[in-house]
């Protein structure tokens, strides 16, 4: 029997067992099969939730991901069992972000990666962080530089 490149993955096609806290360790990757070619690949997810490190409260968001991958890729059932597992999680807005974009780069080691959260407003502000990241050395450094400099304008 031919073994497939997908057969390792534990998620995917199985029960869906959720994580009640930040749990990094379900994010699993595959094979890229086209690393020669400079595209992009996008996850919304907008049910993100999280609570709040002060008051305990519940926070809202819209989570965006757009990365440029190297060699691997994210799997997207690991990826949406791990950010489930942020929702009992206590960080701010900004903390979130950063860690979900730092998990991947480890993970996935992309050319390119950014992570926007756009939050539901709270007390009457809104509150949108945005991360990204370069391969060092690279283009894809520069991009990064770039796309931060004209980000919200």
């Amino acid at each position: 029997m031919e073994t497939r490149q997908e057969d390792h993955l534990q998620a995917l096609g199985r029960k869906t067992d959720y994580r009640m806290d930040y749990a990094p360790e379900v994010l699993e990757t595959f094979v890229n099969k086209h690393p020669g070619n400079d595209y992009w690949v996008q996850f919304n997810c907008p049910e993100f939730t999280s609570l709040c490190p002060i008051t305990g409260q519940p926070d809202f968001a819209e989570i965006k991901i757009m990365y440029i991958p190297a060699e691997k890729m994210v799997e997207s059932k690991s990826l949406k069992l791990y950010l489930f597992s942020f929702r009992n999680h206590g960080d701010f807005h900004e903390d979130c972000v950063n860690i979900i974009m730092k998990d991947l780069i480890k993970l996935m080691e992309p050319k390119y990666i950014e992570v926007t959260g756009i939050f539901t407003p709270r007390g009457g502000i809104s509150i949108y962080p945005y991360a990204n990241y370069g391969l060092p050395g690279t283009k894809y450094e520069q991009m990064a530089e770039h796309r931060m400099m004209q980000h919200g304008l």
